[in-house]
């Protein structure tokens, strides 16, 4: 190859475990990164892997484990159930791939400890996303923050409110021991932004959390508040019940970036108004990545897609506030306020894709790794159980930003 000649850009072989919405959601991503060559994916419903050949021209697989036995997959992302992530985990890394794997890492600090030993064991890395501080403007808050231009960090406050329990959900995404409701599902976007900007070592949490409707009888919101290691607090909370949308702080941007219709109001309960839970499954089904309803996902124009974000969020610092939005980082000095617009990522998400293909291609260890996403995890099993008990619950797995230099 003369001098002259580009170098040929390298391919990570990819094959997807889960072909559900965490898919779907992921698939703007792995569709628009030219990194990225989705060769395989596994699912039980035979519709979801007919649309995969017929959309990717890859192999399609009935069960994850016999994916990861294929020799021409670098690396697996695994978008399975929350209760099946610690045995894909250790499927993949038992056969050398490296890993993707969705928040919710895994439901008990157990599970995440295996993955992350599996994965040692394997010799691969594991990323674990994707979680909104991946996005641009939380890692830029953070930046601004470690400069020190504004004074030391003292408190953070951060808010969201969705229809997240009103989305059509199988049984169990409803029942909190097996991986339900928004503490396992939300809550570590929520905290992975906070640890972030805050520095990642959590030493304390104090919650409730609430049941609001009887008919979906899991966690529907939460609050929190965290004292950190360095003494700064953060102040979060949730709700899913559909009612009041953080997005109207956010210029009806919604969370994915992309321009949302305020006009549109509940139309997530009324969808289900009078849907018995096998309906509700069956339209689920239907909705899923190769089901009779499915719509693929917006494009990835730049022109009208913005940052992804998780609501409001406000860093306060001895001199200054920075808040985090999906154009940028608005930041509010001692005598004025400014605000630094970001570039949206080439694709949605590729922030994900950096940390992975770096982690793979150069061998570097990803923040976003085993540790970390363990360190955020026990801060959630920690909301629950201060809910439950009323209590202070102190922490012991925790780590800090270190963890990927």
């Amino acid at each position: 190859m003369s001098a002259a000649q580009p170098m040929e850009q390298k391919r990570l072989r990819l094959g997807i475990a889960g072909l559900g919405r965490a898919f779907s959601l992921m698939l703007p991503t792995l569709a628009g990164d030219a990194r990225i060559q989705m060769v395989a994916g596994a699912d039980p419903r035979a519709e979801a892997r007919a649309q995969f050949e017929r959309d990717f021209s890859g192999r399609s697989f009935s069960s994850v484990e016999a994916m990861c036995e294929s020799a021409d997959i670098d690396a697996i992302y695994i978008s399975t159930p929350h209760q099946f992530h610690r045995a894909n985990v250790e499927a993949a890394a038992r056969n050398g791939k490296h890993v993707l794997v969705e928040k919710p890492m895994s439901l008990s600090i157990a599970d995440c400890a295996a993955m992350i030993e599996a994965a040692q064991r394997g010799g691969v890395h594991m990323v674990v996303g994707h979680s909104h501080s991946f996005d641009r403007p939380i890692a830029r808050a953070r930046e601004i923050v470690a400069s020190g231009e504004i004074g030391r960090l003292r408190m953070i406050n951060a808010m969201q409110f969705t229809d997240f329990l009103y989305r059509p959900r199988r049984p169990e995404e409803l029942q909190t021991d097996q991986g339900g409701g928004v503490i396992f599902n939300q809550a570590p976007h929520q905290v992975d932004n906070v640890r972030l900007i805050a520095g990642g070592r959590t030493k304390s949490v104090r919650a409730s959390a609430g049941m609001s409707d009887p008919a979906r009888p899991t966690e529907g919101a939460y609050q929190a508040f965290l004292t950190f290691e360095n003494d700064v607090t953060a102040a979060i909370s949730y709700s899913g019940y559909g009612h009041f949308d953080t997005d109207e702080f956010c210029d009806w941007i919604a969370e994915s970036g992309q321009r949302k219709d305020p006009d549109r109001y509940g139309t997530a309960r009324a969808a289900l108004n009078g849907v018995d839970p096998q309906a509700e499954l069956a339209l689920k089904q239907q909705l899923n990545y190769g089901g009779e309803k499915y719509t693929p996902p917006h494009g990835v124009n730049p022109a009208t897609r913005w940052h992804q974000h998780f609501g409001l969020l406000v860093a306060s610092c001895e001199r200054g506030d920075l808040r985090p939005q999906p154009h940028g980082v608005m930041i509010y000095g001692d005598s004025a306020r400014r605000f630094e617009a970001l570039e949206p990522p080439p694709v949605p998400r590729s922030e994900v894709m950096d940390e992975l293909c770096a982690a793979v291609f150069e061998g570097k260890a990803p923040l976003h790794g085993g540790e970390w996403a363990m360190a955020t995890m026990e801060v959630c099993f920690a909301i629950l159980e201060s809910a439950r008990s009323g209590s202070e619950v102190r922490l012991s797995h925790q780590c800090g930003l270190e963890v990927g230099a």
